[in-house]
């Protein structure tokens, strides 16, 4: 009867923490497929993941990181899954400052550099620019020292930025 009650508080527990923040894991899965159906499809299935493991673990801390890690493993695995699409979808409205005077061929020549990078590159792109996370919380989220994080962010610029400046040639 203990083992049960144990086990009933652990999933309520999930339940409440899954919960509130269950807007944000949409957000970063929907920055990977672009689909509002795949993403939901992805938070479906990193949560069920998420489940089992929580009910396995003694403790879990730092819940959000943990499941934003599940999730964005969930979402990497996905797209090695699923055949590469050219999906022409603007992801402003996930930015804090909006890019209102910025035309549609930058904005498409920014989605294709970004296409360009491996998906664990991308990872850290969408938590700093669409999730909005600083360093530290990046590191806890990917598991990896804060400096690993800063190297890594900053050499995937230079790529991005060269991506850029290589489509500005091919373009002229």
């Amino acid at each position: 009867m203990i083992g049960r009650k144990k086990s009933k508080a652990k999933e309520t527990q999930f339940t409440e923490q899954i919960t509130s923040i269950r807007g944000k894991l949409y957000r970063l899965a929907y920055c990977y497929v672009k689909n509002e159906q795949e993403a939901l499809d992805i938070v479906s299935d990193a949560t069920y993941k998420g489940y089992l493991a929580f009910m396995k673990a003694d403790t879990v801390t730092y819940f959000d990181s943990w499941m934003s890690r599940i999730v964005i493993n969930t979402a990497i695995d996905y797209m090695y899954r699923s055949k590469p699409m050219l999906v022409l979808e603007d992801f402003t409205q996930g930015l804090e400052a909006p890019v209102e005077n910025v035309s549609i061929e930058a904005k498409m020549d920014l989605y294709n550099a970004l296409d360009r990078l491996r998906p664990e590159e991308k990872t850290y792109i969408i938590l700093k620019y669409f999730v909005s996370l600083s360093f530290r919380e990046m590191a806890e989220v990917l598991a990896v020292p804060e400096n690993t994080v800063k190297s890594r962010f900053y050499r995937i610029m230079q790529q991005l930025k060269a991506y850029l400046i290589e489509g500005e040639v091919d373009s002229i």
